[in-house]
């Protein structure tokens, strides 16, 4: 069982940046894929960032790449997203994941475990 706890939303204009953390219970975080999603209003809920266990490989939606970096610490059993040059279009309820695998996955459905969720709202 993994519990996660995500904080660091808030309110932020265009351009600016957040950064979020998941902080993870459990002795072998280093054995989960770690990912954020996020969801809109009306809209699903989308892959944003994942991370391997290892934290050696990554991947991203391309509306983020070059603007957010995933990252984590095995030792702390948290993850990270660094969200810079925030748009509007960003604003969503991010969540945390975790799903038992050693490389990184995209899917919502391949996920086992889920933070609360925090808001992010980007003004214009």
């Amino acid at each position: 069982q993994v519990q996660l706890v995500e904080s660091g939303g808030g309110l932020v204009q265009a351009g600016g940046s957040l950064r979020l953390s998941c902080a993870a219970s459990g002795r072998t975080f280093r054995y989960y894929a770690m990912g954020w999603f996020r969801q809109a209003p009306g809209k699903e809920r989308e892959f944003v960032a994942a991370i391997s266990g290892s934290g050696g490989s990554t991947d991203y939606t391309d509306s983020v790449k070059g603007r957010f970096t995933i990252s984590r610490d095995n030792a702390k059993n948290t993850v990270s997203l660094q969200m810079n040059s925030l748009k509007p279009e960003d604003t969503a309820v991010y969540y945390c994941a975790a799903c038992r695998s050693a490389i990184v996955r995209f899917g919502v459905n391949e996920y086992n475990y889920w933070g609360q969720g925090t808001q992010v709202t980007v003004s214009s």
